[in-house]
């Protein structure tokens, strides 16, 4: 990794330059290093390193792009006379808000761990090997993989704006099934001090869900009262984030969010907050512009109260950044990487004991858009769907076709459990909690047979 010093006086000589034109540098560098496993054999291991430069220059309202790979204090000048060329012949944007001068923000505890950026590819060997042979002993077969990524981001503008933030992550998933018993199970897991990724209890996890969904029963269509795990209240989550807790689309008009603040949009045990600076998280403190990060509060107590905006949709929208822009090379605008849903106040087996008769499912599979004006998604039961009876697991079930309207399933919430984990997906961490719904609509698949 390059030093902090070295890295920011490059970007702020670079961008300090005299001229008629304001420039704005975004660096990124990421060490990931990785094994995948399937069939209880390591088949792949990478240690890949990287690192981009993309130079923003403001011409008045034209505005030019270049991107880069070297951080050689010629290369970085080139990039900014390339985005000069670019915006000099570019149509003027009435959009652009400008660069802004932002201060320095406070460093964030626990999002560096030297554990994780050191940690081997051997260490990594003997980790899946544990969970390999724990396989094994149950005549499974073990499939997954074990990340690690360290990541330097820094934002200078020649308006005086020096951000920089160093974090590590690291990344556990394991499946085991038994292709002959149609069974399968799986779990999760993410951190950023390796050291506090239990492996061990991870494993234990997807092994037990395997061997008890050997032989799964179909089970007719129809609602039911159903105990949706973290990792799938985590995919839900993230399609609320994607459909409408964005500024873009809230701005635009579209999404959910749109023309709802202060109405009541789902049940009243719903509270949903953006925030990076939970310590499970441990997010980054500014975005790609250089703007300290606000904890924002999405829904509150089933009300719609806010969204996250980049400079861009905060100036069409009359409101102020939060935080959230991505970096300047993509088009999805402003989105919430740090969500967090309220925990309850019951401990997660309560959920299932109180359940005379339901389905616990472990995860959503292929889960994707349907109806986005009723934020409708679609996808498939996954790696442990079982029958609930009497308040304890009675038998596992195929796999179903599931077709929620999400907003309308946070309004049938019963209870949501007490323990909530951190999950990871589509460069996002949530930190989410399992919940017991009612009224869940489920379709026999049969596909399956």
């Amino acid at each position: 990794m390059i030093a902090k010093a070295d890295i920011l006086k490059r970007l702020q000589t670079a961008a300090g330059k005299p001229g008629k034109k304001l420039v704005e540098l975004v660096y990124i560098e990421t060490r990931t290093a990785l094994s995948r496993f399937a069939e209880n054999v390591i088949h792949q291991n990478m240690d890949q390193a990287d690192h981009r430069v993309m130079a923003r220059v403001s011409l008045g309202d034209r505005v030019g792009l270049a991107v880069g790979n070297s951080v050689e204090p010629e290369a970085i000048e080139s990039l900014i006379r390339n985005a000069t060329e670019i915006a000099e012949n570019q149509n003027p944007d009435p959009g652009f808000p400008g660069f802004g001068q932002s201060p320095p923000v406070k460093e964030t505890p626990g999002a560096f761990s030297s554990a994780t950026a050191e940690l081997s590819a051997v260490g990594r060997a003997m980790a899946i090997k544990s969970a390999v042979d724990a396989c094994r002993k149950e005549n499974l077969s073990a499939a997954g993989l074990f990340k690690t990524e360290l990541k330097a981001s820094a934002v200078v503008n020649s308006l005086g704006t020096t951000q920089y933030f160093a974090e590590t992550s690291t990344e556990f998933s394991l499946t085991a099934s038994d292709d002959a018993a149609l069974a399968s199970g799986w779990a999760i897991g993410c951190a950023r001090d390796v050291n506090t990724l239990d492996i061990l209890r991870l494993t234990q996890t997807a092994v037990r869900k395997a061997v008890l969904s050997r032989n799964p029963q179909p089970l007719p269509s129809g609602e039911y009262t159903v105990v949706l795990e973290p990792a799938a209240v985590g995919q839900l989550l993230l399609m609320l984030g994607f459909l409408g807790f964005s500024g873009k689309s809230f701005a635009g008009g579209r999404g959910f969010m749109a023309g709802k603040i202060g109405e009541k949009i789902t049940g009243e045990k719903i509270t949903i907050v953006e925030d990076p600076f939970a310590p499970e998280m441990a997010g980054m403190p500014f975005d790609y512009e250089g703007v300290p990060k606000q904890r924002v509060v999405l829904v509150e107590n089933g009300v719609a109260r806010g969204v996250v905006f980049d400079r861009r949709y905060a100036k069409m929208a009359g409101k102020e950044p939060t935080g959230h822009a991505l970096p300047p090379d993509n088009s999805y605008g402003p989105y919430p990487r740090n969500m967090a849903l309220a925990p309850g106040t019951v401990p997660f087996e309560q959920l299932i004991a109180s359940t005379a008769e339901g389905v616990l499912i472990t995860q959503f599979w292929y889960l994707n858009f349907l109806n986005p004006g009723r934020v409708q998604v679609t996808g498939t039961t996954r790696d442990g769907t079982f029958l609930i009876k009497g308040g304890a697991i009675d038998r596992p079930i195929k796999n179903m076709r599931v077709t929620p309207a999400i907003l309308e399933l946070f309004a049938n919430v019963e209870a949501i459990a007490a323990e909530r984990v951190l999950y990871p997906q589509y460069s996002s961490i949530m930190l989410v909690p399992g919940m017991k719904v009612g009224k869940f609509a489920l379709t026999e698949d049969t596909e399956q047979g």
